[in-house]
């Protein structure tokens, strides 16, 4: 361990002596430790599980925190043997001493004595990012999702089993502030306001995030994310174990799918994306598409694409995303693309139909554009492509020829033509946009 943080001091008072005798013990290393890390609130609920060496009668066991960023209004200790035989009677702070805490503890038994030691620090992070590898004919993709975890807690935890919450949540939103303070509860002498001092609020609090924590057994199977339920927030349990020494980050692996099934769309906009044609990939968070048991967290998405019998990835484009929950369609923007082509030509522009007004000035007309569509597919496989067109007015009408495939109307001011094109080939349509202005509005 890097930092360390725990000296056990134990003060044994013999009975039928005046005299007090003080043995120093080394605190045995972690048996156990396990994170649980609150992304949204810089916030992780660390437990761990020590065996102490205990005397009969009065000990004391010193705790610091120094270098590190643990609250320590948040610390708590509870024996898992002979409960009935130990007390913890309290954990004070002494005066002007920064950085160090002292547990009060009764015990009528002797010996080593399993306890679980947990608090809350801040300075454990995690972010989610995936890699997508889409087949040759791109019809499905294997889907990896990761998490890298990032410890700058100032603590080392080894062999630590990590857990991810998923959601936003607005309880302990100040551990990093409460670990700097140069005193837990303020200055030596500050008055505490009622009616709940911070040490109690510290511990109401705590036990609100321990209630949501399930109890889990390790099992031996290969690594994965197990998730779980935790009313508005989802807990991912990475299994196996890591060790994350502060400073560094590692990278875990979520969760593998091997076919989701997918849709490949480029979309031609020129309001929206200029003259590009961009590329959009979809799917769902379902079952159907082998996902669909929990929400995904929201990530960067790396998209390949198999090339060949050898292995070789070619890269295809990134995008990132929000939270998608559970039935929720998700389309990622690859960006801009070369191989497929949409190149609109305005071929004719005409007026006619004018309508005067009593003093003989033009008052309403129509104006009629003829536009030709190539859509050229360079790709050695088949596309689907969405051309919008948007119109400046909502008064028109749209007379349509040659091979524009299918035809609708998306809102007042904007129709879509959605064409499927085979490998290497090339599509022409033709349309005659006819809008009205002025008085002619009211005669369409």
């Amino acid at each position: 361990m890097k930092h360390k943080i725990f000296t056990l001091l134990i003060i044994v008072l013999m009975a039928g002596t005046s005299r007090a005798k003080v043995d120093l013990v080394t605190l045995p290393t972690r048996d156990t430790v396990q994170l649980t890390i609150y992304n949204s609130a810089d916030m992780t609920l660390v437990r761990e599980s020590r065996a102490l060496t205990l005397k009969d009668g009065k000990n004391k066991l010193q705790f610091s925190w120094a270098n590190t960023l643990i609250d320590p209004t948040s610390l708590e200790m509870l024996p898992k043997a002979n409960a009935d035989k130990i007390d913890i009677a309290d954990l004070t702070y002494p005066p002007r001493v920064r950085n160090l805490g002292l547990w009060n503890i009764e015990s009528s038994v002797s010996g080593k004595v399993p306890v679980e030691i947990s608090y809350l620090t801040s300075g454990l992070s995690w972010r989610a990012f995936y890699m997508g590898t889409l087949t040759e004919d791109e019809e499905t993709m294997r889907l990896q999702g990761y998490v890298r975890v990032t410890n700058n807690s100032g603590e080392d935890y080894e062999n630590a089993q990590t857990r991810l919450i998923v959601g936003k949540v607005h309880i302990l939103d100040e551990i990093a502030e409460l670990a700097r303070r140069q005193y837990p509860y303020g200055r030596p002498g500050e008055a505490i306001a009622p009616p709940m001092a911070p040490a109690s609020r510290g511990r109401m609090e705590k036990q609100r995030v321990l209630s949501m924590l399930v109890s889990e057994v390790a099992a031996m199977r290969p690594k994965e994310i197990r998730k779980e339920g935790l009313s508005e927030y989802f807990l991912y349990t990475i299994e196996g174990k890591e060790t994350i020494p502060t400073g560094w980050s590692k990278r875990l692996l979520s969760f593998e799918v091997d076919e989701v099934p997918v849709v490949n769309l480029y979309k031609y906009e020129e309001q929206r994306y200029g003259t590009s044609v961009v590329r959009f990939l979809n799917f769902k968070n379902d079952k159907e598409h082998e996902l669909g048991e929990t929400p995904i967290p929201g990530g960067m998405l790396k998209v390949y694409r198999n090339a060949g019998n050898e292995g070789h990835l070619s890269y295809t484009g990134q995008s990132s995303f929000k939270y998608i929950p559970v039935d929720e369609d998700v389309e990622l923007n690859l960006g801009a693309v070369a191989n497929v082509v949409v190149e609109p030509k305005l071929m004719n522009f005409e007026t006619g139909n004018y309508e005067f007004d009593r003093r003989g000035n033009v008052s309403g007309w129509d104006e009629i554009r003829t536009f030709e569509i190539e859509v050229k597919n360079t790709r050695d496989i088949g596309v689907k492509v969405e051309i919008k067109r948007n119109f400046n007015t909502t008064y028109w009408k749209l007379n349509r020829s040659g091979d524009f495939g299918k035809f609708e109307s998306v809102d007042m001011d904007t129709v879509k033509f959605t064409l499927v094109l085979k490998p290497r080939s090339a599509r022409k349509f033709e349309y005659v946009l006819r809008t009205y202005h002025g008085t002619r509005e009211d005669d369409r």
